[in-house]
């Protein structure tokens, strides 16, 4: 029988990733290991993705401590998807923590159940904010806490590989925002803001944001994981957006398309909306108040991730989405998510 063990797998991409592997028929079983049930995490849809496949089993084991779980079946492929990510919502160390124990246990995970293929999650945040285009091969800059923990933890996972170089496979993924039905996070909270009609330009229209859908995602780090197998690569390193990653005003148009309206996008002063959202937080945060002004935000959503996938293009990768076809899937498959 081919296992995966998916670490930090009742989250978003998770999930998302067993199912792949199930209706690939890559793996007969995949655990999805977190230290979250399913019935703590926000997304009803994420529920009816775990309920409606009985070849999916959940774990509840904490990456942040030593791994004394270990399942009965031999394990194929391992995948991290464990870390803390959300900017802003943690303090600075709360990210070196989850990121760096999570990569040292899952790694010594590995070595104990003897798999010698590991698929780890990083980010496009190593690179920090830039309007020049980043590829592979460009130089990590990161500017956060979270950037700074993903690209040691990118670190911890090659060490792993390198203790064994003719047998262990490595891949590491460097996503934009990933996207899709359950996700609840950016480009959720554009959708609505979209719709709501509270979404506002800041001279930012022309901003890029790497992105990708979830479904290309999985799709890409199973068609790297074959590509290793056919041509002997070791470690596979390789950035996932969409070619060019689309701009701000590309995401509002598409958005407005998809879901049949028309919106007219008013332009407000950066500093303004800006100082607004000072002012919000100021008063949310001492009340615990959730609101989607965050000056964190406000600040990212003026600044470029000019990210290429490189590797991806290099190799002949095949997209199967564009931005309307992605968004398309994601109506049609959560359409509560888009009303």
């Amino acid at each position: 029988m081919n296992t995966a063990v998916i670490f930090g797998g009742a989250g978003f991409i998770g999930l998302y990733f067993a199912k792949f592997l199930l209706e690939k028929e890559s793996i007969d079983k995949a655990y999805i290991v977190d230290n979250q049930s399913l019935d703590e995490k926000p997304s009803d849809f994420r529920r009816r993705l775990f309920d409606a496949d009985p070849c999916i089993e959940y774990k509840a084991v904490d990456v942040r401590e030593k791994l004394d779980w270990v399942p009965s079946e031999d394990v194929s492929l391992i995948a991290n998807f464990a870390a803390i990510h959300r900017e802003p919502g943690h303090e600075d160390y709360e990210y070196y923590e989850t990121n760096l124990l999570g990569a040292e246990n899952v790694c010594a995970f590995a070595e104990k159940v003897n798999c010698n293929r590991l698929v780890f999650t990083s980010s496009i945040s190593p690179y920090g904010p830039s309007e020049e285009v980043r590829t592979e091969s460009s130089l990590p800059v990161p500017a956060t806490a979270y950037g700074g923990s993903k690209l040691v933890a990118e670190k911890i996972h090659q060490i792993w590989q390198a203790r064994d170089e003719v047998n262990r496979r490595l891949v590491i993924v460097r996503p934009g925002v990933v996207f899709g039905p359950g996700e609840g996070g950016n480009v959720s909270r554009l959708i609505k803001a979209v719709l709501g009609r509270y979404f506002f330009y800041m001279g930012n229209r022309n901003t890029r944001k790497a992105g990708t859908y979830v479904k290309e995602l999985c799709g890409a780090i199973c068609w790297v994981l074959e590509n290793q197998d056919k041509h002997g690569e070791k470690i596979s390193l390789f950035n996932m957006s969409m070619n060019p990653g689309p701009s701000i005003q590309e995401y509002v148009d598409t958005i407005c398309d998809v879901a049949g309206v028309k919106r007219r996008v008013p332009n407000i002063s950066y500093k303004v909306l800006l100082t607004c959202s000072y002012v919000i937080e100021f008063f949310a945060k001492p009340l615990g108040i959730s609101h989607p002004f965050s000056p964190v935000r406000i600040r990212k959503l003026v600044r470029s991730n000019n990210i290429r996938p490189q590797y991806l293009l290099d190799k002949g990768y095949s997209y199967q989405y564009s931005l309307r076809a992605a968004f398309e899937d994601w109506k049609k498959e959560c359409p509560e998510e888009w009303s």
